[in-house]
């Protein structure tokens, strides 16, 4: 059907797939008999009750309604009502009292949608701010009543294509979070996008993965298959246990997750080898956060379908660029190429730069919000020349594929050498015994900022960090190798489940701290005292210290082996003080090198008595 530009909300989306397949299924729930689900008729049937129901409670277009519902039909159901009347604002039901307070007081929230009976602190919050509370009642799947108090009548006034659909905040990782209002056009324009580029029709189900209120889930799951006419089987979230007995029972013809999900899935496929022989999928998308090749590869190996990774982000209401289905429009380590606007590469200046030059990726197109909402600043830093800055650096490459190479305020800048993270992951992630991995930015006193990475191992692998930087020097310079490499159990993740690089420095610092152990050598107490002399500190220096992390670097590196070369008398390289900058890393070398440099003099001795004839066979048999 063709739309036209009055037609471009989410109530029309619906009422299209309604009155050309109305019998269809357009949401299931894993806890209902997988033949049943919620038809595309009664689905519009059901939102429009709901609008009618909020109308009676006061509620109008553009007014912000504060959701907290779990994963599942009625809030696929509710997120659809209610952006075909107001504007939704879905938050986390994970969020805590503080949480809560913060949120309902920046929308202005006229109402709060919450499960009925459901012990959540966003209740309190709500009654504290004399916001109405619409307690939701589930009565099957995709259907409910709704209690509150309703407060007049009328029929209500559906939403334009310039309305606001959608208002979600951004992440706040390193400032306040920032209103992010996205209308119908926008959210229209970007489901129909994914629907595109995935190839999806009315015969598609997709398995949903990602938390509802989270663009990805909304846009890249929901509204997409909803442009297409497919079916969106609905879960409580991700849980990697249940995943194959879902993935059975369901059938589904694609899912989409962000990487950390991936890997959970691939880590419980080994024991799953016989419910892939009748698998329906033909296609597993990524999205949200840098997808390892190696991750790719085993998935496409696993599954035996594409694996088509997507670039998105919220103020793009989700998709920006994508790789296609076909083989020769796939490149791994790319996000693929621009779909449905204009993708370029701008440098700090703004001066848009030639596509093969690296600089800051930066979009427009009719996906992307107009600004954030009571935030001029941010706003007028955030669009140069009508180009939203993604904060993404970049590069296309001559076929006019996109490799991204990090956030730019995740770009390491370690003493003037700039250093993108995602190119040491991806050298980590090729080492077999690694399962996950994040580098990071730590604080140096003089670098102004050091490398780090957190490591995961595969369960049962025996990897030490000194032998993940043994193998990194081998495939990177050698500024690029992380100072400090720390093996952990688990990586902190963000709730929808991408791996957090931004602020794994607080969340690790303790482990970055080794335990103190004095100095037990004689070489080691030596050194300790030389450290201490030319990192100017008085505080104890143990045999696990990282000479980096105390605020070392390569001019005081330079002056470690001017005095070691004084005191042990032996030739040390500048680069042994980056390859093993623990105490007793550096200690054993000097005393491998003192040993070396004994037995060298106890040679010379020993060839000194010998006939000249005898002596320059030896030397000759030693350099052969």
């Amino acid at each position: 059907m063709r739309y036209s530009d009055a037609n471009l909300t989410l109530h029309h989306l619906v009422a299209v797939q309604a009155e050309c397949q109305p019998s269809s299924i357009a949401l299931r729930s894993v806890y209902e008999p997988p033949q049943s689900g919620l038809t595309y008729e009664a689905l519009h049937s059901q939102i429009t009750k709901v609008t009618h129901i909020l109308t009676a409670h006061g509620i109008q277009p553009n007014d912000r309604i504060a959701v907290v519902l779990p994963n599942g039909t009625e809030m696929a159901v509710v997120f659809l009502a209610i952006a075909s009347c107001a504007t939704c604002a879905p938050l986390n039901p994970n969020y805590q009292r503080a949480e809560f307070d913060f949120y309902l007081d920046d929308l202005q929230a006229k109402a709060l949608i919450i499960l009925a009976g459901q012990p959540s602190p966003a209740r309190s919050s709500a009654q504290a701010r004399n916001i109405p509370i619409l307690d939701l009642i589930p009565t099957s799947a995709g259907q409910f009543e709704i209690e509150g108090h309703a407060v007049c009548d009328g029929h209500p006034e559906f939403a334009k294509p310039d309305d606001v659909a959608l208002i979600l905040h951004t992440s706040g990782t390193t400032s306040r979070p920032k209103m992010v209002p996205l209308t119908h056009r926008n959210l229209w324009t970007s489901a129909n996008n994914v629907a595109t580029t995935l190839e999806l029709t009315p015969s598609d189900r997709c398995l949903s993965l990602m938390p509802l209120f989270h663009i990805h889930g909304l846009v890249g799951v929901l509204l997409a298959s909803i442009a297409a006419g497919g079916q969106v089987i609905c879960t409580p979230g991700f849980q990697a246990t249940r995943f194959f007995d879902w993935f059975e029972t369901f059938q589904p013809t694609w899912y989409s997750a962000v990487p950390t999900i991936h890997q959970a899935i691939l880590a419980q496929a080994e024991q799953q080898r016989d419910r892939l022989e009748h698998s329906a999928l033909r296609l597993i998308r990524s999205s949200s956060a840098a997808l390892p090749t190696q991750v790719k590869n085993l998935l496409e190996t696993t599954f035996q379908v594409p694996v088509i990774e997507a670039y998105g982000m919220t103020e793009a209401a989700h998709q920006m660029t994508s790789n296609l289905l076909s083989p020769s429009d796939r490149k791994a380590g790319s996000v693929g190429k621009a779909i449905g606007l204009e993708v370029a590469i701008m440098d700090e200046t703004g001066q848009l730069l030639q596509p093969s030059a690296i600089g800051e990726v930066v979009i427009r197109g009719a996906n992307v919000t107009s600004g954030y909402e009571q935030n001029p600043d941010a706003t007028a830093k955030a669009f140069t020349q009508g180009w939203f800055r993604t904060g993404d650096q970049g590069y296309f490459d001559s076929d006019g594929f996109l490799f991204l190479q990090g956030r730019l305020k995740e770009i390491i800048n370690r003493g003037g050498e700039k250093i993108a993270p995602l190119e040491i992951d991806a050298v980590l992630m090729d080492i077999p015994e690694v399962f996950q991995a994040v580098t990071f930015a730590v604080p140096h006193p003089t670098l102004g900022e050091d490398v780090a990475a957190a490591v995961v191992l595969h369960p049962g692998a025996n990897l030490s960090a000194v032998e993940i930087r043994k193998i990194l020097f081998q495939k990177v310079a050698d500024f690029k190798v992380p100072s400090q490499v720390v093996m952990v159990d688990a990586i902190p993740t963000g709730a929808t489940g991408k791996l957090q690089r931004i602020g794994l420095f607080e969340k690790l610092v303790d482990q970055l701290k080794p335990v103190f152990v004095a100095p037990q050598t004689e070489s080691e107490q030596k050194l300790a005292a030389i450290w201490a002399e030319v990192l100017g500190t008085d505080c104890n220096i143990g045999r696990h210290d990282n000479f980096f992390a105390l605020g070392g670097d390569s001019l005081k590196a330079t002056q470690i082996i001017v005095r070691i070369t004084q005191i042990f008398e032996i030739e040390m390289p500048l680069v042994a003080l980056f390859q093993s900058p623990t105490l007793m890393e550096q200690a054993e070398r000097i005393d491998a090198l003192c040993a070396e440099s004994s037995t060298l003099m106890s040679l010379f001795n020993q060839l000194q008595d010998r006939p000249e004839a005898e002596r320059l066979a030896l030397i000759e048999n030693l350099s052969l």
